[in-house]
C-alpha cells in the first residue's frame, strides 16, 4: 500500500486501541498492532520506504522520495520482496537495539532511521546527504519559516504535553498526528507533526512539566526542518525527518530528564 499510507493506518489503529483502554478494554492495539509487526513503523512503514527506493532504481517509480504511492501499482514481485525483506530487517534490528542492547531511545525511530540509510546506500545515488553542489541551498529554517515552525512547535507540544500529563497517555499526540497525514495522502499540503507531538509528550511525561514538553515541541519542530533540509533534501530517497528527530531527543530525553 505504500510507506505512508501504511503510517497513517498505525495512527488510526493506535488511536482505536487507545480508546479502547481509556473505555476499560484490555486489549492492546497499541502494542501488538499500530507498534507491532503488522503496523509498526520499523516494519511496514520501512519496509515502504526501501521498496520505493528500489521502485525508483527500476525505473518504475519517477522518485525514490515518493513515499504516497502504493507500490502495487507497478505488479512487480521483487519491488514486494525487497520491501519485505526490509520489514524483518526492521524487526530484527529494533529487537537488537531494544531488547539486547537497551539502547536508551526510541528505537522504532532509530530503526526507521538505521533501514533508510541502509536503503540509500544501496539502491540511491544521492549520498547521505544527497546533492551538496545545489546553488543556495539551505540546512535550517529561516525568516517566516522560522517563526512559524516556532509557533506550531509551541503550540502542539504544549496541548499534547497537557494530555499526556493528565492522561499518561504517551501516543495519543502520535497517533493523531500520524492519522492527520492522511491529508498529505490526498495531496493537501498538511505537514508531518509526530515528531513533535512524541517529543513533547516524552518530555512531559519525564518531567510532568507542560512548558518543558513546549519547550521540546519547538526543538523538535526546529531540528525535524534541519533534517528535512540535510537529509532529505535534493536527494533520490527517503530518510525521514520526524523519525530521526525522535530517536535523537527521545535518547537525550531518557538520559537526562
Amino acid at each position: 500500500m505504500g510507506a505512508l499510507p501504511a503510517f497513517i493506518f498505525a495512527g488510526l489503529v493506535g488511536l482505536s486501541g487507545i480508546a479502547i483502554t481509556a473505555a476499560g478494554g484490555s486489549l492492546d492495539l497499541v502494542g501488538t498492532l499500530a507498534f507491532g509487526p503488522f503496523l509498526g513503523p520499523h516494519i511496514a512503514f520501512a519496509g515502504g520506504v526501501a521498496a520505493a527506493a528500489y521502485s525508483h532504481k527500476n525505473n518504475q517509480l519517477e522518485s525514490g522520495c515518493d513515499i504516497a504511492t502504493p507500490l502495487a501499482k507497478f505488479s512487480d514481485p521483487m519491488t514486494l520482496i525487497v520491501g519485505g525483506l526490509f520489514g524483518g530487517l526492521g524487526y530484527v534490528i529494533n529487537y537488537l537495539y531494544a531488547s539486547v542492547l537497551h539502547l536508551p531511545t526510541d528505537t522504532v525511530a532509530m530503526t526507521v532511521i538505521t533501514t533508510a540509510i541502509i536503503a540509500r546506500f544501496m539502491f540511491g545515488n544521492s549520498g547521505i546527504v544527497g546533492d551538496t553542489s545545489v546553488k543556495d541551498r539551505d540546512y535550517y529554517p529561516k525568516g517566516k519559516s522560522f517563526l512559524f515552525l516556532s509557533i506550531a512547535g509551541i503550540a502542539l507540544g504544549l496541548v499534547v504535553s497537557h494530555y499526556t500529563v493528565e492522561t499518561g497517555i504517551v501516543t495519543l499526540g502520535f497517533c493523531i498526528s500520524a492519522a492527520s497525514l492522511m491529508f498529505a495522502q490526498m495531496g493537501h499540503p498538511c505537514p508531518a507533526t509526530h515528531h513533535i507531538s512524541l517529543v513533547a509528550a516524552y518530555a512531559a511525561l519525564a518531567t510532568g512539566n507542560i512548558w518543558i514538553g513546549a519547550l521540546f515541541g519547538l526543538i523538535a519542530a526546529l531540528f525535524g526542518e534541519f533534517v528535512l533540509k540535510t537529509f532529505n533534501s535534493h536527494c533520490d530517497t527517503h530518510i525521514d525527518p520526524p523519525a530521526f528527530t525522535i530517536f535523537v531527543w527521545a535518547f537525550i530525553i531518557f538520559i537526562f530528564l
